[in-house]
């Protein structure tokens, strides 16, 4: 069989691989049924939702002839490092590693610098707008984990707080 769109081809597979990863991961935990749910439901329906679609995806790659195949581009490593590199300095900063004597600077300096390392993944990235998108998103986290949710995060580093 022919993969005439590579493109759809290998979104679906991606789609179907997390499906079926996240319906594994769920039967480890308590699914439940639909009138009492259990931790695992919403994982193992997402996880099952996910493997269908990626399924259609594949389908559309393998069934709807497109003019040059729509072939799959190198991959942007820049992009891949800076994005999983704001995210593992967000977990760090956030949490902190003490078996590193790395300790945690709290959720408004690792919103900061989330926002800051993964907006040189971009081409065009502009201080002032990146600026203005971390102010937002920190004061929206705080609003929403810290006052309204009530969650026992650290916001600020142990030095500033005491």
């Amino acid at each position: 069989m022919k993969i005439k769109s590579q493109k759809d081809f290998f979104a679906g597979l991606m789609f179907a691989v997390v499906g079926v990863a996240f319906a594994w991961g769920a039967t480890t935990y308590n699914v439940g049924s639909g009138a009492r749910m259990g931790p695992g439901y919403f994982p193992l329906m997402l996880g099952i939702l996910m493997t269908i679609i990626g399924l259609a995806i594949m389908f559309t790659g393998l069934s709807v002839e497109t003019a040059d195949g729509e072939p799959i581009g190198k991959w942007a490593w820049k992009q891949v490092i800076f994005i999983l590199g704001a995210n593992l300095a967000f977990g760090v900063l956030l949490g902190g590693v003490p078996s590193l004597g790395i300790p945690a600077m709290g959720l408004i300096i690792a919103i900061y610098a989330l926002v800051f390392i993964a907006a040189q993944a971009g081409s065009k990235h502009a201080l002032p707008s990146v600026f203005a998108l971390a102010t937002v998103l920190a004061a929206g986290s705080y609003l929403a984990f810290i006052w309204a949710l009530k969650l026992q995060i650290q916001v600020w580093p142990t030095f500033i707080t005491g």
